[in-house]
């Protein structure tokens, strides 16, 4: 997002209020192509300035979370490698997980965000307070999105939702200075 970026005041105002930003895998941290090697595992590809923007939102104060229809290997590496502790593979009905989340965190729905893709993703979006999307969504979520990243699913779609979100919240500037100073 340019520095000149205008956030719409109603989804700053929504931005200001999260605390959790929750995340599907395949489409929205993925490019949603599931690439199978010749023993038929699936390798997923991820973005690094996804991995820097989540990396930013937790050193913010940010809570994350990962909520997906499978069960990877590869995924799961990914959210370990990347401090994210609330992880929960294998659920297509996310409500579940997102009213464990909120209630561990003891946190509201006001205070999530939900940055998705696909139909799987429109119940939790309904739900938050700060429903987001991927450029590349289906019709059906990006008419649910407050918010759409400038960002398809897969290449930095989601560094744009932490971007929005601390920007927000004012914690941007001070975030970007301890990757550049140090």
């Amino acid at each position: 997002m340019p520095q000149s970026f205008e956030i719409p005041a109603h989804v700053v105002e929504a931005a200001r209020k999260v605390r959790l930003l929750v995340l599907d895998v395949d489409g929205v941290l993925t490019d949603g192509g599931l690439y199978y090697d010749a023993h038929g595992h699936i390798q997923k590809r991820f973005h690094v300035h996804d991995g820097l923007g989540m990396k930013m939102a937790l050193h913010g104060g940010l809570q994350l979370a990962v909520i997906t229809g499978l069960d990877s290997a590869a995924v799961r590496a990914r959210v370990t490698e990347l401090g994210i502790s609330h992880y929960y593979p294998g659920f297509h009905h996310k409500m579940d997980s997102l009213s464990r989340i909120l209630a561990d965190e003891n946190l509201s729905l006001e205070q999530a965000a939900y940055l998705g893709d696909d139909l799987v993703d429109l119940a939790p979006m309904r739900a938050v307070g700060l429903p987001l999307a991927v450029a590349n969504a289906r019709p059906e979520i990006l008419a649910q999105a407050l918010w759409v990243t400038p960002h398809g699913g897969g290449n930095g779609a989601v560094r744009d939702a932490v971007e929005l979100i601390l920007r927000a919240q004012g914690h941007w500037e001070s975030i970007c200075a301890h990757w550049t100073n140090g």
